[in-house]
């Protein structure tokens, strides 16, 4: 009885060879849309990547409003805060150049409102230049304890003297929407003041 077992068992089909490769019916994590609802504009958040250009979306591309979410590392989702982090400002990525240190791509700075930790997060391809723009204006007016503590842990808060800097990495060479409307009323305003 035991070797009819075997016989059967030995003719059983054999698995296709490692030719033929195993394709996985799981997606892909750029395929996977694990979106969010923003915790400060309610508005839905896709972090897809071929939306955003970034692996971990981490902040709202509305309000620019992020979450409490890394503890040590971008991606690791490992605090335990998770509490709303408010744009506070701008800064830029420092980088290590084969030629000297410089000053890379624009970066947000957010504050959490509950433990008042600092995080610094890319520019996502999806974000507002505009509502960049306004949190880069309203940064010009933060409490002087934030800008020591943003110079305690060697971030540098973009001003005045970097404005032409991040209104062209926003906007291009070219002027912003809000310029074009605001030199075309100027114009008006002038024309008819003339009149």
């Amino acid at each position: 009885m035991n070797t009819q077992l075997f016989d059967f068992a030995v003719k059983l089909p054999r698995a296709k060879s490692s030719s033929h490769r195993h394709r996985s019916t799981r997606p892909d994590r750029n395929q996977v849309d694990d979106g969010f609802l923003c915790k400060h504009c309610n508005m839905y958040v896709s972090s897809a990547a071929f939306l955003s250009g970034v692996q971990n979306r981490n902040h709202c591309p509305y309000c620019l409003w992020s979450r409490h979410m890394d503890l040590y590392a971008a991606g690791d989702r490992l605090s335990a805060c998770k509490s709303p982090m408010k744009p506070i400002g701008l800064t830029t990525k420092a980088t290590n150049k084969k030629y000297g240190t410089g000053r890379g791509e624009l970066m947000l700075i957010h504050l959490c409102t509950d433990c008042e930790s600092l995080s610094i997060n890319r520019i996502a391809a999806d974000d507002d230049p505009q509502t960049f723009f306004a949190i880069f204006n309203s940064a010009m007016s933060l409490d002087v304890l934030i800008q020591r503590r943003l110079e305690v842990e060697d971030i540098r808060l973009l001003g005045e003297a970097e404005r032409e800097m991040v209104r062209v990495q926003l906007f291009g060479q070219g002027k912003s929407l809000a310029e074009t409307l605001f030199s075309g009323i100027t114009a008006t305003t002038s024309v008819n003041s003339k009149i």
